[in-house]
């Protein structure tokens, strides 16, 4: 059983929800996210948790590298699909746009991303320039937030607590 509710929701600071909504991932997802049953496993969630669980990685690459090397990590095509739809799911609009341009972008080069050596290729590819306009558009949205994509996941809990915890 969840300890998460909607009265959990409202009661807690945006860094205890935070917290929560990842904890309650964590509880959920029992498989490694690079595993082929990951995308299975989060299609079970309810529609909020699914979404949180989708854009999860996207944040990290964001924070620590970039779109295509997000892609290089994440070489998923059903994963990135998910990935969008968590974005538009959280109300993250003009971040969604930019990873959908930059997934439209970096599939013309799908096949170099999904070879062995993908990061040495990456640095100073085409593919980098030519995502680099989207890679500054997708920073400058999330430096405008205070915990990046995750600041998405707690305005939509307490948005549509029903929509991670079930209930209707």
């Amino acid at each position: 059983m969840s300890n998460l509710t909607p009265e959990v929701i409202s009661a807690s600071s945006d860094d205890e929800l935070f917290n929560l909504l990842a904890k309650e991932l964590e509880k959920r997802i029992s498989v490694k996210r690079d595993s082929p049953e990951f995308m299975a496993e989060i299609q079970k969630l309810p529609i909020g948790l699914r979404a949180m669980a989708a854009t999860y990685e996207l944040d990290v690459s964001l924070a620590m590298d970039d779109l295509g090397w997000h892609f290089g990590n994440w070489h998923n095509t059903v994963l990135a699909e998910e990935t969008i739809r968590g974005l538009d799911e959280l109300g993250a609009t003009e971040l969604m746009v930019i990873f959908k341009e930059a997934f439209q972008i970096t599939f013309q080069y799908w096949d170099k991303l999904g070879a062995k050596d993908w990061s040495k290729w990456y640095h100073d590819s085409p593919l980098e320039k030519e995502i680099k306009p989207l890679n500054e558009q997708a920073w400058k949205i999330l430096k405008a937030k205070k915990n990046g994509i995750f600041e998405y996941w707690v305005q939509y809990a307490r948005k549509h607590p029903e929509r991670i915890t079930n209930t209707n």
